[in-house]
């Protein structure tokens, strides 16, 4: 059993993650520094599903790893403009 864990935004991630998951991680964070977003509270969380880690973030986004493929792939919460006009 792996215990998972939680960590701010440009924090040190854990040492247990594959590498192409930190890269992932590092490459979400990026992104959201360049689109100026403030993150000052959000955090990461880390869960492990059958073995594998499973990461999101604070506004939705997950990282989940594929052992087989060694890769990861982020899913991004896709914002719905509820206000417009029909």
């Amino acid at each position: 059993m792996q215990l998972g864990t939680r960590w701010s935004v440009g924090g040190e991630l854990p040492n247990q993650l594959p590498e192409v998951v930190a890269i992932a991680v590092q490459t979400v964070e990026a992104d959201i520094v360049s689109a100026g977003a403030d993150t000052s509270g959000w955090r990461w969380t880390l869960t492990w599903l059958e073995g594998k880690p499973v990461i999101e973030l604070d506004d939705g986004t997950v990282i989940r790893y594929d052992a087989a493929d060694d890769s990861a792939t982020i899913t991004q919460r896709v914002a719905v403009d509820d206000d417009e006009d029909w």
